[in-house]
Protein backbone atom coordinates (compact mmCIF):
# COMPACT_ATOMS: atom_id res chain seq x y z
CA UNK A 1 0.00 0.00 0.00
CA UNK A 2 1.18 3.21 -1.04
CA UNK A 3 2.15 6.28 1.40
CA UNK A 4 -0.96 8.16 -0.65
CA UNK A 5 -3.22 5.50 0.05
CA UNK A 6 -2.41 5.26 3.41
CA UNK A 7 -2.66 8.81 3.90
CA UNK A 8 -6.28 8.85 2.01
CA UNK A 9 -6.98 6.22 4.57
CA UNK A 10 -5.90 8.00 7.24
CA UNK A 11 -8.19 10.95 6.47
CA UNK A 12 -11.24 8.52 6.06
CA UNK A 13 -11.16 6.95 9.72
CA UNK A 14 -10.81 10.73 11.19
CA UNK A 15 -13.66 11.93 9.12
CA UNK A 16 -15.46 8.95 10.52
CA UNK A 17 -14.23 9.85 14.32
CA UNK A 18 -15.27 12.81 14.17
CA UNK A 19 -18.54 12.28 13.05
CA UNK A 20 -19.24 9.91 15.45
CA UNK A 21 -18.37 12.02 18.39
CA UNK A 22 -21.09 14.89 17.46
CA UNK A 23 -23.33 11.79 16.54
CA UNK A 24 -22.42 10.11 19.93
CA UNK A 25 -23.61 13.69 21.52
CA UNK A 26 -27.19 12.37 20.81
CA UNK A 27 -26.55 9.31 23.61
CA UNK A 28 -25.96 12.75 25.75
CA UNK A 29 -28.71 14.72 25.00
CA UNK A 30 -31.42 11.61 26.08
CA UNK A 31 -29.13 10.60 28.78
CA UNK A 32 -29.83 14.21 30.14
CA UNK A 33 -33.80 14.43 29.28
CA UNK A 34 -34.37 11.14 30.71
CA UNK A 35 -32.50 12.46 34.24
CA UNK A 36 -34.13 15.88 34.04
CA UNK A 37 -37.70 14.74 32.49
CA UNK A 38 -39.45 15.03 35.47
CA UNK A 39 -37.90 18.63 36.65
CA UNK A 40 -40.85 20.42 35.62
CA UNK A 41 -40.86 24.44 36.00
CA UNK A 42 -42.97 25.91 37.92
CA UNK A 43 -43.31 30.10 38.01
CA UNK A 44 -41.36 31.16 41.54
CA UNK A 45 -43.80 33.28 42.93
CA UNK A 46 -47.06 35.49 41.90
CA UNK A 47 -47.26 38.51 39.97
CA UNK A 48 -48.08 41.28 42.15
CA UNK A 49 -50.21 42.15 39.37
CA UNK A 50 -50.45 41.87 35.64
CA UNK A 51 -47.70 43.31 33.35
CA UNK A 52 -48.51 44.65 29.82
CA UNK A 53 -47.57 43.10 27.14
CA UNK A 54 -46.32 43.70 23.27
CA UNK A 55 -47.26 40.90 20.61
CA UNK A 56 -45.02 41.40 17.72
CA UNK A 57 -45.80 39.65 14.17
CA UNK A 58 -43.03 40.20 11.71
CA UNK A 59 -43.89 39.33 8.65
CA UNK A 60 -42.32 39.43 4.89
CA UNK A 61 -44.73 38.30 2.22
CA UNK A 62 -47.58 36.08 3.93
CA UNK A 63 -50.62 36.73 1.90
CA UNK A 64 -52.00 33.11 2.74
CA UNK A 65 -51.22 33.29 6.55
CA UNK A 66 -51.13 36.45 7.54
CA UNK A 67 -54.84 36.87 8.30
CA UNK A 68 -55.07 33.21 10.29
CA UNK A 69 -52.22 34.82 12.20
CA UNK A 70 -53.79 37.79 13.07
CA UNK A 71 -57.13 36.33 13.93
CA UNK A 72 -55.77 33.64 16.43
CA UNK A 73 -53.22 36.26 17.85
CA UNK A 74 -56.41 38.77 18.84
CA UNK A 75 -58.11 35.56 20.37
CA UNK A 76 -55.33 35.56 23.10
CA UNK A 77 -56.89 35.71 26.68
CA UNK A 78 -55.43 38.59 28.19
CA UNK A 79 -56.80 41.94 29.47
CA UNK A 80 -57.41 44.10 26.52
CA UNK A 81 -55.99 47.11 28.45
CA UNK A 82 -52.67 45.36 28.98
CA UNK A 83 -52.16 44.09 25.51
CA UNK A 84 -50.83 45.64 22.58
CA UNK A 85 -50.32 44.02 19.09
CA UNK A 86 -47.76 45.32 16.45
CA UNK A 87 -48.22 43.41 12.91
CA UNK A 88 -44.87 44.56 11.56
CA UNK A 89 -44.77 44.23 7.63
CA UNK A 90 -42.47 44.36 5.59
CA UNK A 91 -44.35 42.83 2.60
CA UNK A 92 -43.95 43.93 -1.08
CA UNK A 93 -47.03 42.17 -2.03
CA UNK A 94 -50.69 41.44 -1.61
CA UNK A 95 -49.91 40.78 1.81
CA UNK A 96 -49.70 44.69 2.34
CA UNK A 97 -53.53 45.29 1.61
CA UNK A 98 -54.87 42.05 3.97
CA UNK A 99 -52.58 43.10 6.83
CA UNK A 100 -54.28 46.51 6.80
CA UNK A 101 -58.16 45.40 5.89
CA UNK A 102 -57.14 43.19 9.18
CA UNK A 103 -55.77 44.90 11.83
CA UNK A 104 -58.59 47.58 10.96
CA UNK A 105 -61.19 44.88 11.45
CA UNK A 106 -59.89 43.95 15.00
CA UNK A 107 -59.11 47.90 16.04
CA UNK A 108 -62.31 48.42 15.37
CA UNK A 109 -63.28 45.70 17.73
CA UNK A 110 -61.68 47.91 20.79
CA UNK A 111 -58.63 45.62 20.40
CA UNK A 112 -54.75 48.04 20.73
CA UNK A 113 -53.57 46.27 17.10
CA UNK A 114 -51.18 48.68 15.01
CA UNK A 115 -49.92 47.96 11.56
CA UNK A 116 -46.24 49.36 11.19
CA UNK A 117 -44.89 49.07 7.39
CA UNK A 118 -41.28 49.29 6.76
CA UNK A 119 -39.99 50.17 3.38
CA UNK A 120 -36.36 49.19 3.12
CA UNK A 121 -36.00 45.71 5.38
CA UNK A 122 -32.98 46.51 7.12
CA UNK A 123 -31.50 44.15 8.96
CA UNK A 124 -34.33 42.03 7.88
CA UNK A 125 -36.69 40.41 10.56
CA UNK A 126 -34.06 41.47 13.19
CA UNK A 127 -34.62 44.71 11.79
CA UNK A 128 -38.05 44.85 11.95
CA UNK A 129 -38.81 43.41 15.52
CA UNK A 130 -36.07 46.37 16.72
CA UNK A 131 -37.69 49.10 14.91
CA UNK A 132 -41.03 47.84 16.95
CA UNK A 133 -39.61 47.72 20.03
CA UNK A 134 -38.64 51.59 19.92
CA UNK A 135 -42.64 52.03 19.62
CA UNK A 136 -43.54 49.19 21.97
CA UNK A 137 -45.09 49.75 24.84
CA UNK A 138 -45.45 46.29 26.39
CA UNK A 139 -42.68 45.47 29.81
CA UNK A 140 -42.77 42.02 28.25
CA UNK A 141 -42.52 41.14 24.27
CA UNK A 142 -44.03 38.44 22.80
CA UNK A 143 -42.91 36.90 19.04
CA UNK A 144 -45.08 35.10 16.37
CA UNK A 145 -43.81 34.28 12.87
CA UNK A 146 -46.71 34.85 10.05
CA UNK A 147 -47.56 30.37 9.88
CA UNK A 148 -48.28 30.33 13.71
CA UNK A 149 -51.53 29.65 15.54
CA UNK A 150 -50.89 30.23 19.05
CA UNK A 151 -53.47 28.53 21.40
CA UNK A 152 -55.81 31.55 23.70
CA UNK A 153 -54.46 30.71 26.83
CA UNK A 154 -50.07 31.25 25.84
CA UNK A 155 -50.06 34.46 28.01
CA UNK A 156 -51.59 32.78 30.58
CA UNK A 157 -49.04 30.11 30.66
CA UNK A 158 -45.67 32.04 30.26
CA UNK A 159 -46.56 35.34 31.90
CA UNK A 160 -46.37 33.96 35.67
CA UNK A 161 -42.82 32.68 35.07
CA UNK A 162 -41.66 35.96 34.85
CA UNK A 163 -42.56 36.47 38.50
CA UNK A 164 -38.87 35.08 39.20
CA UNK A 165 -36.60 38.58 38.03
CA UNK A 166 -33.79 36.54 36.64
CA UNK A 167 -35.97 34.77 33.93
CA UNK A 168 -35.48 36.55 30.80
CA UNK A 169 -37.28 34.27 28.18
CA UNK A 170 -39.74 31.35 27.81
CA UNK A 171 -40.00 29.43 25.27
CA UNK A 172 -42.83 26.88 24.23
CA UNK A 173 -42.75 24.09 21.88
CA UNK A 174 -43.82 24.00 18.39
CA UNK A 175 -46.43 21.88 16.89
CA UNK A 176 -47.06 21.22 13.41
CA UNK A 177 -50.54 22.15 11.65
CA UNK A 178 -49.80 19.68 8.46
CA UNK A 179 -47.42 16.84 9.70
CA UNK A 180 -49.79 14.41 7.65
CA UNK A 181 -49.25 16.23 4.34
CA UNK A 182 -46.59 14.04 2.81
CA UNK A 183 -43.23 12.07 3.81
CA UNK A 184 -41.33 15.32 3.95
CA UNK A 185 -43.55 17.17 6.30
CA UNK A 186 -43.65 14.00 8.77
CA UNK A 187 -39.76 13.81 8.72
CA UNK A 188 -39.76 17.63 9.75
CA UNK A 189 -41.96 17.12 12.52
CA UNK A 190 -40.09 14.34 14.05
CA UNK A 191 -36.20 16.00 13.23
CA UNK A 192 -38.39 19.36 14.87
CA UNK A 193 -39.93 17.33 17.99
CA UNK A 194 -36.53 16.08 18.78
CA UNK A 195 -35.04 19.29 19.17
CA UNK A 196 -37.34 20.76 21.26
CA UNK A 197 -38.64 17.51 23.39
CA UNK A 198 -35.35 16.04 23.80
CA UNK A 199 -32.56 19.04 23.34
CA UNK A 200 -34.66 21.90 24.56
CA UNK A 201 -35.67 20.38 27.98
CA UNK A 202 -32.54 18.25 28.30
CA UNK A 203 -30.36 21.76 28.07
CA UNK A 204 -32.95 23.18 29.90
CA UNK A 205 -33.61 21.48 33.27
CA UNK A 206 -30.08 20.82 32.97
CA UNK A 207 -28.85 24.30 33.19
CA UNK A 208 -27.45 24.53 30.28
CA UNK A 209 -27.94 27.13 27.55
CA UNK A 210 -30.69 26.58 25.29
CA UNK A 211 -31.69 29.52 22.73
CA UNK A 212 -35.35 30.85 21.79
CA UNK A 213 -36.14 29.38 18.64
CA UNK A 214 -37.38 33.20 17.11
CA UNK A 215 -41.08 32.89 17.52
CA UNK A 216 -43.85 31.34 19.92
CA UNK A 217 -41.70 32.88 23.03
CA UNK A 218 -41.63 35.69 25.50
CA UNK A 219 -38.99 38.50 26.20
CA UNK A 220 -38.44 40.24 29.48
CA UNK A 221 -38.18 43.64 27.70
CA UNK A 222 -35.39 44.89 29.99
CA UNK A 223 -33.42 40.88 28.91
CA UNK A 224 -33.32 42.14 25.02
CA UNK A 225 -31.93 45.49 25.99
CA UNK A 226 -29.04 44.35 28.59
CA UNK A 227 -27.94 42.10 25.49
CA UNK A 228 -27.80 44.31 23.15
CA UNK A 229 -30.88 44.29 21.41
CA UNK A 230 -31.56 42.71 18.21
CA UNK A 231 -28.73 42.44 15.90
CA UNK A 232 -28.70 40.89 11.99
CA UNK A 233 -25.30 40.32 11.68
CA UNK A 234 -25.95 36.69 11.90
CA UNK A 235 -29.24 35.12 10.13
CA UNK A 236 -30.26 33.07 13.51
CA UNK A 237 -30.86 36.59 15.27
CA UNK A 238 -32.90 34.37 17.67
CA UNK A 239 -29.81 32.24 18.58
CA UNK A 240 -27.57 34.96 18.84
CA UNK A 241 -29.74 36.95 21.03
CA UNK A 242 -30.41 33.82 23.17
CA UNK A 243 -26.54 33.29 23.70
CA UNK A 244 -25.71 36.77 24.55
CA UNK A 245 -28.87 37.17 26.93
CA UNK A 246 -27.66 34.25 29.01
CA UNK A 247 -24.21 35.47 28.77
CA UNK A 248 -25.53 38.16 31.05
CA UNK A 249 -27.09 36.05 33.46
CA UNK A 250 -31.04 35.66 32.32
CA UNK A 251 -32.39 32.49 33.05
CA UNK A 252 -34.66 30.94 30.17
CA UNK A 253 -37.49 28.38 30.73
CA UNK A 254 -38.96 25.66 28.07
CA UNK A 255 -42.46 24.66 28.69
CA UNK A 256 -42.83 21.26 26.21
CA UNK A 257 -46.67 20.47 27.33
CA UNK A 258 -47.21 24.32 25.87
CA UNK A 259 -48.21 23.57 22.32
CA UNK A 260 -48.16 26.60 19.30
CA UNK A 261 -48.77 24.96 16.29
CA UNK A 262 -47.06 26.27 12.81
CA UNK A 263 -46.93 24.54 9.55
CA UNK A 264 -43.82 23.15 8.01
CA UNK A 265 -42.22 23.63 4.38
CA UNK A 266 -44.54 21.01 2.16
CA UNK A 267 -41.70 22.28 -0.50
CA UNK A 268 -38.44 20.55 -0.84
CA UNK A 269 -36.69 23.76 -1.90
CA UNK A 270 -38.68 26.12 0.67
CA UNK A 271 -37.32 23.15 3.21
CA UNK A 272 -33.53 23.83 2.04
CA UNK A 273 -33.75 27.00 2.26
CA UNK A 274 -35.18 26.97 5.77
CA UNK A 275 -32.11 24.67 6.48
CA UNK A 276 -29.56 26.69 4.66
CA UNK A 277 -30.37 29.71 7.01
CA UNK A 278 -30.03 27.89 9.76
CA UNK A 279 -26.91 26.17 9.17
CA UNK A 280 -25.30 29.84 8.13
CA UNK A 281 -26.33 31.63 11.02
CA UNK A 282 -25.60 28.91 13.65
CA UNK A 283 -22.14 28.74 12.44
CA UNK A 284 -21.76 32.64 12.32
CA UNK A 285 -22.79 33.06 15.72
CA UNK A 286 -20.67 30.32 16.72
CA UNK A 287 -17.88 32.79 15.36
CA UNK A 288 -18.96 35.82 16.82
CA UNK A 289 -20.03 34.30 19.95
CA UNK A 290 -18.13 30.93 20.70
CA UNK A 291 -14.66 32.53 21.75
CA UNK A 292 -16.26 34.97 24.34
CA UNK A 293 -18.40 31.44 25.74
CA UNK A 294 -15.12 29.26 26.05
CA UNK A 295 -12.85 32.08 27.98
CA UNK A 296 -15.82 32.67 30.37
CA UNK A 297 -15.99 31.19 33.57
CA UNK A 298 -19.37 29.16 32.96
CA UNK A 299 -18.79 25.45 34.01
CA UNK A 300 -17.15 22.86 31.87
CA UNK A 301 -20.77 21.75 31.26
CA UNK A 302 -22.26 24.92 29.97
CA UNK A 303 -19.08 25.13 27.32
CA UNK A 304 -19.52 21.89 26.44
CA UNK A 305 -22.78 21.65 25.03
CA UNK A 306 -22.64 25.04 23.67
CA UNK A 307 -19.63 24.23 21.95
CA UNK A 308 -21.62 21.09 20.57
CA UNK A 309 -24.93 22.91 19.63
CA UNK A 310 -23.29 26.13 18.19
CA UNK A 311 -20.78 23.75 16.05
CA UNK A 312 -23.27 20.78 15.05
CA UNK A 313 -23.87 21.57 11.48
CA UNK A 314 -19.29 21.18 10.91
CA UNK A 315 -20.56 17.94 10.71
CA UNK A 316 -22.44 18.02 7.39
CA UNK A 317 -18.95 19.59 6.02
CA UNK A 318 -17.36 16.41 7.03
CA UNK A 319 -20.46 14.05 5.81
CA UNK A 320 -20.07 15.66 1.83
CA UNK A 321 -16.09 14.64 2.27
CA UNK A 322 -17.10 11.41 3.68
CA UNK A 323 -19.24 10.86 0.98
CA UNK A 324 -16.68 11.45 -1.78
CA UNK A 325 -14.15 8.76 0.61
CA UNK A 326 -16.53 6.08 1.95
CA UNK A 327 -17.02 4.46 -1.73
CA UNK A 328 -12.69 4.86 -2.63
CA UNK A 329 -12.14 3.59 0.23
CA UNK A 330 -14.06 0.39 0.14
CA UNK A 331 -12.25 -0.10 -3.65
CA UNK A 332 -8.24 0.79 -2.43
CA UNK A 333 -8.99 -1.78 0.47
CA UNK A 334 -10.60 -4.20 -1.66
CA UNK A 335 -7.39 -3.78 -4.32
CA UNK A 336 -5.09 -4.50 -1.18
CA UNK A 337 -7.13 -7.60 0.10
CA UNK A 338 -7.88 -5.59 2.87
CA UNK A 339 -11.71 -5.21 2.28
CA UNK A 340 -12.15 -6.92 5.19
CA UNK A 341 -11.31 -4.10 7.16
CA UNK A 342 -13.99 -2.75 6.33
CA UNK A 343 -15.91 -4.23 9.87
CA UNK A 344 -13.62 -1.39 11.18
CA UNK A 345 -16.31 1.28 9.68
CA UNK A 346 -18.85 -0.71 11.61
CA UNK A 347 -17.89 1.00 14.89
CA UNK A 348 -17.87 4.63 13.94
CA UNK A 349 -21.14 3.96 11.34
CA UNK A 350 -23.18 2.56 14.33
CA UNK A 351 -21.89 5.50 16.92
CA UNK A 352 -23.83 7.84 14.25
CA UNK A 353 -26.41 5.98 12.54
CA UNK A 354 -27.48 4.31 16.10
CA UNK A 355 -27.74 7.34 17.84
CA UNK A 356 -30.10 8.52 14.76
CA UNK A 357 -32.41 6.12 15.88
CA UNK A 358 -31.90 6.24 19.52
CA UNK A 359 -32.49 9.71 19.51
CA UNK A 360 -35.72 9.84 17.49
CA UNK A 361 -37.16 6.79 18.53
CA UNK A 362 -36.86 8.34 22.06
CA UNK A 363 -38.72 11.38 20.47
CA UNK A 364 -41.60 9.20 19.56
CA UNK A 365 -41.92 7.54 22.62
CA UNK A 366 -42.06 10.60 24.31
CA UNK A 367 -45.52 11.70 22.51
CA UNK A 368 -47.24 8.30 22.80
CA UNK A 369 -46.28 6.79 19.22
CA UNK A 370 -45.86 2.84 20.35
CA UNK A 371 -44.23 0.08 18.12
CA UNK A 372 -43.89 -0.24 14.44
CA UNK A 373 -44.98 3.59 13.99
CA UNK A 374 -41.40 4.31 15.74
CA UNK A 375 -39.29 2.87 13.74
CA UNK A 376 -41.07 3.54 10.22
CA UNK A 377 -39.69 6.98 9.49
CA UNK A 378 -36.43 5.91 11.11
CA UNK A 379 -34.69 5.44 7.65
CA UNK A 380 -36.17 8.16 5.61
CA UNK A 381 -34.64 10.30 8.11
CA UNK A 382 -31.26 8.97 7.99
CA UNK A 383 -31.18 9.67 4.18
CA UNK A 384 -33.17 13.27 4.08
CA UNK A 385 -30.05 14.40 6.78
CA UNK A 386 -27.31 12.77 4.08
CA UNK A 387 -29.18 14.12 1.25
CA UNK A 388 -29.18 17.48 2.77
CA UNK A 389 -25.51 17.49 3.44
CA UNK A 390 -24.59 19.35 0.54
CA UNK A 391 -27.08 22.27 0.78
CA UNK A 392 -26.18 22.71 4.51
CA UNK A 393 -22.11 22.16 3.89
CA UNK A 394 -22.42 24.87 1.21
CA UNK A 395 -24.23 27.14 4.27
CA UNK A 396 -21.24 26.40 6.62
CA UNK A 397 -18.43 27.01 3.79
CA UNK A 398 -20.53 30.50 3.60
CA UNK A 399 -20.66 31.25 6.98
CA UNK A 400 -17.12 29.90 7.67
CA UNK A 401 -15.36 32.47 4.60
CA UNK A 402 -17.74 35.16 5.51
CA UNK A 403 -19.71 35.57 2.86
CA UNK A 404 -23.13 37.70 3.08
CA UNK A 405 -26.39 36.70 2.43
CA UNK A 406 -29.64 38.24 2.86
CA UNK A 407 -32.42 36.55 4.98
CA UNK A 408 -34.34 34.46 2.89
CA UNK A 409 -37.83 33.84 4.14
CA UNK A 410 -39.28 30.20 4.11
CA UNK A 411 -42.53 30.21 1.97
CA UNK A 412 -45.78 29.53 3.59
CA UNK A 413 -48.36 28.17 2.01
CA UNK A 414 -51.63 27.92 4.53
CA UNK A 415 -51.24 23.72 4.57
CA UNK A 416 -53.08 22.36 6.88
CA UNK A 417 -53.01 18.39 7.38
CA UNK A 418 -53.12 16.53 4.85
CA UNK A 419 -54.55 19.51 2.17
CA UNK A 420 -53.29 22.60 0.49
CA UNK A 421 -55.30 25.65 1.00
CA UNK A 422 -53.24 28.55 -1.08
CA UNK A 423 -50.47 27.96 -3.26
CA UNK A 424 -48.46 30.34 -5.39
CA UNK A 425 -45.75 29.75 -8.05
CA UNK A 426 -43.71 32.78 -6.33
CA UNK A 427 -43.91 32.09 -2.96
CA UNK A 428 -42.45 28.24 -3.46
CA UNK A 429 -38.44 27.84 -2.62
CA UNK A 430 -36.27 28.86 -5.35
CA UNK A 431 -34.56 26.49 -7.72
CA UNK A 432 -31.01 26.49 -8.14
CA UNK A 433 -28.24 24.08 -9.44
CA UNK A 434 -27.66 22.31 -6.36
CA UNK A 435 -29.92 19.28 -7.40
CA UNK A 436 -27.73 18.38 -10.13
CA UNK A 437 -24.61 18.17 -7.58
CA UNK A 438 -27.18 16.00 -5.56
CA UNK A 439 -28.35 13.49 -8.19
CA UNK A 440 -24.71 13.14 -9.17
CA UNK A 441 -23.90 11.90 -5.61
CA UNK A 442 -26.61 9.78 -6.20
CA UNK A 443 -25.30 8.24 -9.54
CA UNK A 444 -21.82 8.23 -7.60
CA UNK A 445 -23.50 5.64 -4.92
CA UNK A 446 -25.28 3.84 -7.23
CA UNK A 447 -22.05 3.03 -8.71
CA UNK A 448 -20.73 1.96 -5.49
CA UNK A 449 -23.66 0.17 -5.02
CA UNK A 450 -22.50 -2.40 -8.14
CA UNK A 451 -19.50 -2.75 -6.94
CA UNK A 452 -20.28 -3.67 -3.22
CA UNK A 453 -22.68 -5.78 -4.27
CA UNK A 454 -20.19 -7.12 -7.09
CA UNK A 455 -17.27 -7.44 -4.88
CA UNK A 456 -19.63 -9.01 -1.91
CA UNK A 457 -18.65 -7.00 0.24
CA UNK A 458 -21.97 -6.43 1.92
CA UNK A 459 -21.40 -5.18 5.23
CA UNK A 460 -21.70 -1.33 3.17
CA UNK A 461 -24.26 -2.01 0.96
CA UNK A 462 -26.90 -0.42 3.95
CA UNK A 463 -24.75 2.29 4.28
CA UNK A 464 -24.30 3.34 0.66
CA UNK A 465 -28.08 2.78 -0.43
CA UNK A 466 -28.76 5.20 2.56
CA UNK A 467 -26.31 7.59 0.63
CA UNK A 468 -27.57 6.67 -2.41
CA UNK A 469 -31.29 6.92 -1.28
CA UNK A 470 -31.36 10.36 0.19
CA UNK A 471 -29.10 12.24 -2.65
CA UNK A 472 -31.41 10.58 -4.99
CA UNK A 473 -35.11 11.87 -3.02
CA UNK A 474 -33.51 15.34 -1.99
CA UNK A 475 -32.27 16.04 -5.59
CA UNK A 476 -35.29 15.08 -7.66
CA UNK A 477 -37.69 16.28 -5.27
CA UNK A 478 -35.48 19.86 -5.52
CA UNK A 479 -36.15 19.16 -9.63
CA UNK A 480 -39.37 17.83 -10.08
CA UNK A 481 -41.90 19.70 -7.16
CA UNK A 482 -45.31 18.69 -8.03
CA UNK A 483 -47.51 21.50 -8.83
CA UNK A 484 -50.43 21.99 -5.78
CA UNK A 485 -53.73 22.72 -7.11
CA UNK A 486 -55.70 25.95 -4.96
CA UNK A 487 -58.56 24.77 -3.36
CA UNK A 488 -62.04 27.01 -3.53
CA UNK A 489 -60.24 28.65 -0.47
CA UNK A 490 -57.28 29.51 -2.31
CA UNK A 491 -59.78 31.34 -4.86
CA UNK A 492 -60.45 34.10 -2.57
CA UNK A 493 -56.63 34.67 -1.08
CA UNK A 494 -55.46 35.13 -4.67
CA UNK A 495 -57.98 37.87 -5.06
CA UNK A 496 -56.96 41.36 -5.11
CA UNK A 497 -55.66 42.92 -2.48
CA UNK A 498 -59.26 46.04 -2.79
CA UNK A 499 -61.63 43.12 -3.11
CA UNK A 500 -59.77 41.16 0.10
CA UNK A 501 -60.12 44.00 1.81
CA UNK A 502 -63.67 44.12 1.30
CA UNK A 503 -63.91 40.77 2.69
CA UNK A 504 -62.45 40.79 5.59
CA UNK A 505 -64.20 44.16 6.64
Amino acid sequence: MTTVEIIFLGVYFTVLCVLAVYGSHRYRMAYLYYRHKFKLPTPKGVLPALPRVTIQLPIFNEMYVVERLVDSVCRIDYPRELLEIQVLDDSTDETCGIARACVERHRNKGLNIVYIHRTNRQGFKAGALEHGLKVASGEFVAVFDADFVPSPDFLQRTVPFFSDAKVGMVQVRWGHLNREFSILTQAQSIFLDGHFIIEHTARNRSGCFFNFNGTAGIWRRSTIEDAGGWQHDTLTEDLDLSYRAQLKGWQFIFLPEVISPAEVPVDMNAFKSQQHRWAKGSIQTAKKLLPTILKSDLPFVVKREAFFHLTNNMAYLLMVLLSVLMPLSMVVRFHHGLYGTLFLDLPFFVTATASVCVFYVATQREQGVSGWARLKYLPFLMSLGIGLAINNAKAVLEALLNQQSGFARTPKTGSEGKSIKRIQKSYLGAKTLMPLLELLFAAYFTGALWFAIDARIYTSVPFIILFQAGFLYVGLSSLLRGRLKPTAASAAALKPPEEQARRVA
